[in-house]
């Protein structure tokens, strides 16, 4: 059964279509460069064999299939996401992997109650899209057993993750994003849980207990070349998000606009490609034992 909280249906609509074919155009960036993000996560939870392990904003579900092998076959990973057409792939190709250990579902999390036989609940950048984090994340604490470990990949702040703050004041220099555009939006962004002191707040108002925020700064392969790069820079992200919701203007001006994105990322050319940094929180908690 699918479930969503309706403050939460224009962000599904928007991954569910617009976003669901970008992140396909773009996946081999992202999810090479934000997998590394996710395994130095999961070194640091270190799933255990046979542990019962749920995935938030499971996307293509490759962490998912990456759990899977840690958790082996006497343990299980179940994967939600609230795009039907990111689920459809995960189920896809996690049967094309012959993995019998790993199932998908769609689901707002916001809007779920899960049974309490989860040992743990990771997400590589998949929570940040609430619109209301603190209902979502008590549905995810309802999710554990007791003493039950949550790890999450976040964004740090757009400043610590300069290419991407660069680039977006670079468009805002030629076009506003519009209150009043008919294209939906991600919902509050990436950034969302940036901010150390909030993400703590959101999740002891959640529930958990033993909160730690640990700061994971990685090279990010952003293009093979200035091109790939400054086409990903503008369809993703903070500026991609501008420029999709800016509509004619942005069009109009895109030849100026990539000119001056360009201008930004050539320092970043190297011999192995445009390389960046991304950094984020790896957030760990835990759900109370008496819980």
């Amino acid at each position: 059964m699918e479930r969503v909280v309706t403050s939460n249906e224009e962000a599904i609509e928007a991954w569910d279509g617009v976003l669901f074919d970008r992140f396909v155009e773009f996946r081999d960036v992202v999810t090479t460069g934000l997998g590394a993000q996710g395994t130095t996560a999961l070194a640091l939870t270190r799933p255990q064999p046979g542990e019962r392990v749920l995935d938030i904003g499971c996307g293509f579900g490759d962490a998912s299939q990456q759990i899977a092998g840690l958790v082996g076959p006497e343990g299980s990973v179940h994967g939600v996401d609230a795009s039907a057409r990111f689920v459809e792939a995960a189920r896809r190709e996690a049967a094309d992997a012959g993995l019998e250990n790993v199932t998908f579902e769609v689901a707002d999390v916001e809007a779920t109650s899960f049974p309490a036989e989860f040992d743990l609940a990771f997400s590589r950048m998949g929570t940040m899209f609430f619109a209301n984090p603190v209902a979502a994340l008590r549905h995810v604490r309802g999710a554990l057993v007791p003493g039950g470990r949550l790890c999450m990949v976040v964004w740090r702040q757009k400043p610590d993750n300069d290419w991407m703050y660069r680039v977006e004041q670079a468009v805002e220099g030629f076009v506003e994003e519009k209150d009043d555009s008919d294209e939906p939006t991600c919902g509050p962004g990436p950034f969302s849980m940036a901010n150390a002191d909030t993400t703590s707040g959101i999740l002891m108002a959640a529930g958990f207990e033993q909160i730690s925020l640990r700061r994971s700064d990685l090279p990010y392969r952003i293009g093979a070349d200035l091109d790939a790069a400054v086409a990903l820079a503008l369809g993703l992200g903070p500026a991609g998000e501008i420029m999709r919701l800016a509509g004619d203007d942005a069009v109009r001006l895109r030849p100026e606009i990539e000119a001056a994105v360009r201008e930004e990322l050539a320092p970043l050319e190297t011999p192995d490609g445009v390389m960046a940094t991304s950094s984020t929180w790896i957030v760990t908690a835990s759900k109370p034992v008496g819980v």
